[in-house]
This record gives C-alpha cells, structure tokens and sequence, in this order.
C-alpha cells in the first residue's frame, strides 16, 4: 500500500501499481497526451511539406541556372542535348515534390486536424471533455474501496501504535523487578498497564483484521469497476493509434515517388536521352561546321584597284564572310544536328589562330592597317550613337584591328543589332568602337 508508517514498525514501500489510489491518473494523461500527438504530428507534416517545397524550388532555379550556362557554353551536339535532358530531370522531379508538398498538407494535415477535432473537445476550464469523463469514471470506481482502504490504514496504525505501548510497559515491568526503591503499588499499577496494554493489541488486531476482511470483500468489485473504465479509455486510444497508423500510410504512399509512373518515366527518358548522345556523330559535325570539312576561298592572284587601298567596311567584310559556303557536310540520323551558334563557337572564338597565321601577309584582307594606315574603320561618330548596355559572360580577346577586347563582367554598350554572321557592333566605356560576337553578352535588365 502507499502509506508509510512508523520506523519502529517498518516502512513499506509504496508501488507503481495502477490499482494504487490515485494511479489511475496516468490512463487520464494519455487522453490530453493523444491530443497534442495530433499537433505534433501535424507538425511533422508541415515541416516535411516546407522541405518538399524548398527542394522543389532549388531544383527549378538549378535547372533555370545551368540551362542557361550550356545553352551559352561550348557544349554542342548530341552530348548537349544530353545535359539539357539531365536538366529537365530536375525540372520534371521538381514538379513532382510540389505534388507531394500539396498531398500533405491539403489531404494529410487536413485529415489530422479534423480528427483532432472531433476526438477532443475542449472545455470552459481547459481540459477535455474526454479526460474529465475518465476521472470521473476513475474517481467513482475507487471511492468505495478507498474508503475502506483509509480504514485499513487507520486501524493498522491502531494496532501498531497498542503494540508498541504493550513492549514498552513489559519492559518497564521487568526493570520494575529488580530496583528495591519500588513499593509494591507501584509495582501493581505497572502490572496492570501490561495487562491494559495487552486487551488494547487484542482490540485493536480485532479490528484491523476486521477492516482488512471488508476491504478484501470489496476488492472484486472495485476490480471490475476500474477495469470497466480503464477498457473505454483503451478504446478510445485504440482508434487514435488506428488513425495515426492510417495517416502514417497515407504520408508513404504520397513520398514514395518509385510508385508513380510519371517518376518512373522521367528517368526512362533520362537514360535514354543519354543513350542517344554519340560522340563520333557530335566529332563528324564539329569537323564539317568548324574543321577541315569546311569551305575555304583559298587565296588567288587578284589585279590591283584602288579600291584596295581603303580598309574592307563592315558590309564589305560580311559579304567576304558571305563567301565562305559550308558544303559536303554529311549527318546522319533522321535530323540533321543545326549549327548552335551561326559563325562559330563561343569556344572556338577564344582559341589563338595557328603559329602560321599572320596579320602581316600580303594577301590577307583583313589586315590590321589598311593601306591608308587607320587604325578603326568604327570609330566615325560611333560615340554619338545610343545603344543598349550589355555585359560580357566571357572573356573575349579581339583577334582583328576591328573588334573590341573585353573580361567577363565588363559592361559596354551594344549600337547595332547582331547580324546574320553573328556579330554586334558595340562600343566600350572609353569610347573604342568595334565587332564582338553577339553570344558572349547579355543585356543589363
């Protein structure tokens, strides 16, 4: 039992039984402990849900970010279309996660919270209408026999307390005996409290057995009482696992994505856009766009004019370029791969011309100096002309006297659109005027 008693008797430990007094409060507990279970795993979904959609979002401004970076980089042919596909894995996936962000919240934390509304409600006081019903029940089924237990206790301490007067007087008797100083009445009066002593233990035994019989008696009852009230509160606790145990299954089916056959299906195409990249095919294009498959207008004798003595103009030198035709190019495949940029690479503008190449021969028509010895065919009241700015994504160093020099990051000002050869006509900030390739810019938003 939970009483302690007196150190001359001993001290009985009390238990954690749930037929203790007032034990059954734990059972109670659980029903305000299944409520805030439902916030908290209200909670969990919601933070899942906030994860799923950051992930989301990373991925499209991923996918956005490096889309831009290929389509702009070097990268051609087969293997091109390969990375794009990598990209439009993410963006595909992306999709997905905001599909598994909106199952959570819209059907899973919704589903929740309405179950949580209807299993507990809430009182003036602050508890649940569910708990006090528990305490109540709890309550009325022990307060018979606690009450016959409180008896018990008192009778106990009776009996016990009349035991420890009776050792006390038999011990002052017998130390009676042997003092001389002692009359004889005052030797009958310690005889006769041993005598008082010893009815008072038999008394009181009496009624401590007595109250233990009643309690016992009563044991069954307040049992079966108990029991009745401890199983409706396990039912009520049955259907909250049960709920959760749905939702929880729910929650899997809707992160799981391997179930989903557009999930499957993003990585099926995945690999087979992967699959299709051929690199002898993107070699065969790169030589018949960019090498040795290429058209030449290999230099010839040419008369002398004067018109040679001027540096070529701009529309003169886009006619030259005109003049190079790209034939015998051979594809394969059911489409033919097309030229990602209109001249040439971004990444083939940056390379250095051969060792054999020179400004300085005869024959070649652009030629740093003209014949005249001007330096930039551009610079006539180029200054005076609006543009737009616009800002360099590359390096770019200008292989001829009339295109312009700039680092990645450099802001100048663009004052003719991009022709058919792929080049702008752009000023710098210190008022140089000049040809850069159109692909190595972006426009300043």
């Amino acid at each position: 039992m939970s009483v302690t008693y007196d150190d001359s008797v001993g001290v009985e430990v009390s238990s954690d039984s749930f037929w203790e007094v007032g034990n059954y409060k734990r059972t109670v507990r659980r029903i305000d402990d299944g409520h805030r279970l439902c916030s908290d795993l209200m909670g969990c979904l919601h933070e899942r849900a906030r994860i799923e959609k950051a992930y989301a979002q990373q991925l499209t401004e991923w996918a956005r970010r490096w889309r831009q970076l290929v389509d702009k980089g070097p990268q051609y042919g087969t293997v091109e279309k390969a990375w794009m596909a990598v990209l439009t894995e993410a963006e595909r996936v992306s999709e997905l996660h905001l599909e598994v962000k909106a199952s959570l919240m819209n059907e899973d934390f919704e589903k929740v919270k309405n179950w949580q509304k209807e299993a507990f409600h809430k009182q003036m006081m602050g508890s649940f209408k569910e708990s006090k019903e528990a305490e109540d029940g709890f309550r009325k089924a022990q307060k018979p026999w606690a009450k016959k237990l409180k008896e018990v206790e008192a009778a106990k301490k009776a009996y016990h307390t009349a035991c420890k007067e009776e050792k006390l007087a038999v011990s002052r008797e017998s130390s009676s005996k042997a003092d001389p100083a002692l009359n004889p009445e005052q030797l009958k009066k310690l005889q006769d409290k041993v005598e008082k002593c010893k009815q008072d233990v038999l008394k009181t035994k009496e009624k401590y057995e007595k109250a233990l019989t009643e309690l016992d008696a009563g044991t069954p009852q307040y049992m079966e009482n108990m029991e009745q009230v401890f199983e409706q509160c396990q039912q009520s606790e049955e259907k909250r696992l049960r709920f959760f145990r749905e939702v929880l299954l729910e929650v899997q089916k809707h992160l799981d994505l391997s179930t989903v056959p557009s999930y499957r299906n993003i990585y099926r195409d995945l690999e087979q856009s992967i699959k299709v990249a051929d690199a002898v095919e993107d070699l065969r294009w790169f030589r018949a766009n960019h090498g040795p498959g290429m058209s030449m207008n290999w230099p010839q004798f040419e008369e002398w004019s004067a018109d040679l003595n001027r540096t070529l103009s701009r529309r003169e030198k886009k006619k030259a370029a005109d003049g190079v035709t790209l034939t015998g190019i051979n594809q394969t495949g059911d489409q033919p791969l097309q030229n990602k940029h209109s001249s040439m690479s971004s990444y083939e503008k940056t390379q250095p011309y051969p060792a054999d190449w020179s400004d300085d021969e005869p024959n070649n028509p652009f030629s740093s100096t003209d014949a005249n010895g001007d330096s930039n065919p551009f610079e006539e009241d180029a200054t005076s002309v609006p543009g737009v700015r616009v800002r360099a994504l590359y390096d770019y160093e200008g292989q001829e006297q009339d295109e312009l020099s700039f680092k990645a990051g450099d802001e100048l000002t663009k004052i003719e659109d991009e022709d058919e050869q792929g080049w702008c006509k752009g000023r710098l900030d210190n008022g140089e005027v000049g040809l850069y390739p159109a692909n190595y810019v972006e426009a300043i938003q």
